[in-house]
């Protein structure tokens, strides 16, 4: 009901301080029209301030509303009361629709501080305001503070017991306090047609109508918007808890849901209780918490079933969670946990690329292993041979190609690294992962013969395997000239006269870690495997050149070594 259209007092066209006697000739005078079938209109119907209806029952029921003191003092808050002379020329102009006039009288009378003679002024200017701020489909904001201040102003002064006087007949004690709470409760349900509206009035706004108002007023008020929300998100969250239990699965959509589902009521609840309020940021950090639960549910749901391996995809849809989460906390503490989430689930977005690293390195850890092993027997059995005696280097390299099973080498690292690992492996963002991954695929290629290299050529994404195999095939099949490709050292090759002589081994060691690492080194290296052949077809058959070459290259291989 709109408590100032159908205001009892309206109906029964009268002001709020009439008289029993005036309220019951007032009735008399209505019933004996209603009973002919015409309808009576008063000086007090004040048409702009709409339409409503006066007939027999309703007039029943108005005069019922205000038998008891109480309910007279309130409806009369929200109606005019004639208390001088300066209330009874505002009335005239009123009648005549003349609102801006009845505002400029009653405005003239207010002074800094309610009196017993200005109080009247106070309450009509103030029912005035609300009146026209709510005629039509639109709030007038501005009218409206205006009328609820001025009204405030006369519950909260001392003479509410004027007023009290005036329209009940005695002076009895009210609680302000009381009063207040009846008249807000009034007020909420006068602008319930436009709170949240279009051109209405937004709840935040409504509340801070009421900032001239005790604390406790606007503790109250606040109270009133904040009781359904909160009872809401609760709700929300027991119902998002037993959903992320019952179907971990669904734990992601469960907290996206959640999230949304709260954000309006989160929003409200922050306007009006403020960030400071231990409920707020309590609410406020379990809805956190739940959505950081669902986001850890999810995420190892899917690492134990997730058959189609999507490991970026759900560690992506983890972190975003996380990061809901984090934006609902309040307290540091949840908020540092949603950190803490997001740093741990970055950590494993290198979670492949780690993986390939540490098997390709337990591969070269024990090819290193081998390969010192191999050296040390060496240095011992040089130190048994007699002076007319030297060892087998040939031997000795054929030990270290072979001193691990390739072939179960090759077979470990298909089942280790697939291709949907390489593929995580190609969107790692941490480069220098990835450049140790790369020189650890690049070390066991070089140890690969072409049919291994080729089984395991996904692991070698960011280049074309076919020259690796190239060499390793060269380094498999020719101990000669004519068995060297471009990865063979022509000359050295040439002037030695054996691919796998220990001098020609050396030379590739110090082309491959010396020279293919400098610019001006691969550059020469360029420069020799483009000439050499030519050289080589020449010089091949020449016996003292040769033997110039070997000499000069002794001298070199003595150096580098």
């Amino acid at each position: 009901m709109n408590i100032i259209k159908q205001n009892p007092f309206r109906i029964l066209g009268l002001t709020g301080n009439a008289t029993e006697k005036e309220l019951q000739k007032q009735i008399g005078i209505i019933k004996r029209y209603a009973e002919v079938g015409k309808t009576k209109s008063f000086d007090y119907d004040f048409e702009f301030i709409g339409d409503f209806t006066r007939n027999s029952d309703e007039i029943q029921q108005a005069s019922n509303s205000i038998e008891q003191a109480h309910k007279k003092l309130l409806y009369s808050l929200f109606w005019f009361v004639k208390n001088n002379q300066f209330d009874e020329i505002a009335f005239n102009n009123l009648k005549e629709n003349e609102t801006d006039k009845a505002i400029e009288i009653w405005n003239k009378t207010l002074k800094e501080e309610i009196t017993s003679k200005n109080y009247s002024s106070y309450l009509n200017l103030s029912t005035l305001y609300i009146a026209l701020s709510t005629i039509g489909d639109q709030i007038e904001l501005q009218k409206l503070q205006a009328g609820i201040s001025l009204k405030g102003n006369l519950i909260h002064s001392e003479n509410l017991k004027d007023f009290s006087k005036l329209v009940t007949g005695n002076g009895i004690a009210n609680d302000p306090i009381e009063i207040s709470k009846k008249f807000v409760d009034e007020v909420i349900e006068l602008l319930k047609p436009y709170l949240n509206k279009q051109n209405g009035i937004s709840t935040n706004d409504l509340i801070s109508l009421f900032s001239t108002f005790p604390a406790c007023i606007k503790k109250y008020i606040s109270a009133k918007f904040t009781e359904i929300p909160i009872s809401s998100i609760e709700n929300k969250i027991e119902k998002t808890t037993r959903k992320r239990k019952d179907n971990p699965r669904n734990a992601e959509e469960n907290g996206e849901e959640l999230y949304k589902a709260t954000k309006s009521d989160i929003t409200l609840l922050k306007k009006l209780m403020g960030v400071s309020s231990v409920q707020f940021q309590m609410l406020s950090d379990k809805v956190a918490n739940e959505i950081l639960q669902c986001s850890v549910d999810f995420f190892n749901d899917r690492q134990e079933n997730d058959s189609e391996n999507n490991f970026e995809t759900n560690l992506n849809t983890a972190i975003e969670l996380v990061k809901l989460a984090k934006s609902v906390a309040v307290s540091s503490q949840v908020k540092d946990r949603a950190k803490e989430n997001i740093e741990t689930l970055n950590g494993m977005r290198d979670r492949e690329v780690n993986q390939a690293i540490a098997l390709l390195s337990s591969i070269k850890l024990a090819y290193e292993k081998a390969i010192s092993e191999i050296d040390a027997q060496v240095v011992a059995m040089s130190m048994r041979l007699s002076y007319n005696q030297t060892v087998n280097y040939s031997k000795v390299d054929k030990m270290k190609a072979n001193c691990l099973d390739w072939t179960k080498v090759v077979e470990v690292v298909t089942n280790g690294i697939s291709m949907n690992n390489i593929a995580t492996i190609q969107r790692c963002s941490n480069q220098i992962k990835v450049s140790e991954y790369k020189n650890l695929v690049d070390f066991l290629f070089s140890k690969l013969g072409p049919i291994q290299i080729n089984q395991v050529k996904h692991i070698c994404y960011w280049k074309d395997v076919r020259a690796t195999q190239a060499k390793a095939r060269a380094k498999k099949v020719g101990s000669t000239i004519s068995k060297a490709t471009d990865g063979g050292c022509y000359i050295a090759t040439m002037a030695y006269g054996d691919y796998e002589h220990p001098q020609v081994m050396v030379l590739r060691k110090f082309r491959d870690e010396k020279l293919s690492n400098t610019l001006l080194g691969r550059s020469f290296v360029s420069f020799y495997y483009a000439t050499s052949p030519h050289l080589v077809k020449l010089l091949k058959n020449q016996k003292y050149i040769n033997q110039l070459i070997r000499n000069l290259l002794d001298r070199f291989v003595n150096k580098v070594k």
